[in-house]
């Protein structure tokens, strides 16, 4: 079992920044892709960003491309979103993902294995 705990969300004024953590634990791997998706009452769960095991690659969402950056620290298991430049539209709740045994990215929430608690982020105008 892997655990995933996300941090760093909370309130912000429209144009400023957060930085979100995403730590995993237990049973980890090295060989494994992890992303960010985030929901809104009402709407379907949408993915933000993810990136590959080695961080070379990665995707955006177009809503979110040139303001988020997605990065991971695979020695500490650990999964990054900086988030500059916030909207009003950006405003959800932010699930850290991941999914274990493999190299490739996806962008497909019904690709992961595991997922984090969540962490509101609100963003104020």
């Amino acid at each position: 079992q892997v655990q995933l705990v996300e941090s760093g969300g909370g309130l912000v004024e429209a144009g400023g920044s957060l930085r979100l953590s995403c730590a995993a634990s237990g049973r980890t791997f090295t060989r494994s892709v992890m992303a960010w998706f985030r929901q809104t009452p009402g709407k379907e769960r949408e993915i933000v960003a993810a990136i590959s095991w080695s961080g070379t690659e990665t995707y955006y969402a177009s809503s979110v491309k040139g303001r988020f950056t997605i990065s991971r620290d695979n020695a500490k298991t650990t999964l990054f979103l900086q988030m500059n430049s916030l909207k009003l539209e950006d405003a959800a709740v932010y699930y850290c993902a991941y999914k274990p045994y493999t190299y490739t990215l996806r962008t497909n929430e019904d690709d992961y294995d595991y997922w984090g608690q969540g962490t509101q982020v609100t963003v104020s105008s």
